[in-house]
């Protein structure tokens, strides 16, 4: 008897800089893979230095590659409105700008409405204080980023920015969702 093959599913969404948002997701049950890249702007094929300038349109996003039958489309939005602050503007902590803005890219009808029952849920939940700021956005393309910043956290958890804001997000995160019992 064949071994069925997953049927994998993909979620974009951008919630501040990449490299925490990929740290954390790559540690959860289900998820295939989590990749740094780009989304929502007018520029083919951008670069990081490009979208840090703001005007390529794009945001830091994460591409997360899942299987639906460990984990939830609806327990993957839990850990995105976990890990950052949906009521910031085009910013995270002290990354300011629209490139850090809080959005989900979703595929078609069905996931805009999954997208917006979550972002209710968590909005009534009462966890961030003020309203919620995250756009919906139908996704168009996602650009893989750099290899470099592909695991940046797991290569260089000793560089200032992964040591003050990455780090202690990831020990937030898995003190939460270890006890839910979602970490490999």
């Amino acid at each position: 008897m064949e071994k069925e093959s997953k049927q994998l599913k993909e979620l974009v969404f951008g919630g501040g800089c990449f490299w925490c948002v990929e740290s954390c997701f790559n540690m959860l049950e289900g998820v295939e893979k989590a990749i740094s890249g780009y989304s929502g702007g007018h520029k083919d094929y951008p670069t990081y230095q490009e979208v840090c300038t703001g005007e390529t349109g794009h945001a830091e996003v994460v591409k997360i590659i899942y299987d639906d039958t460990v984990i939830s489309y609806e327990q993957l939005m839990e850990v995105f409105f976990f890990l950052h602050d949906p009521t910031q503007l085009n910013r995270q902590g002290e990354d300011i700008g629209t490139q850090y803005r809080s959005v989900i890219f979703y595929n078609g009808e069905e996931e805009k409405i999954k997208a917006l029952k979550a972002l209710q849920i968590s909005e009534s939940s009462g966890k961030w204080n003020g309203k919620y700021v995250t756009e919906l956005a139908e996704f168009e393309k996602f650009w893989a980023a750099e290899d470099y910043h592909q695991g940046y956290y797991l290569e260089n958890p000793t560089q200032p920015y992964c040591s003050a804001v990455v780090g202690p997000k990831i020990q937030k995160f898995k003190a939460y969702f270890g006890e839910k019992r979602w970490l490999k």
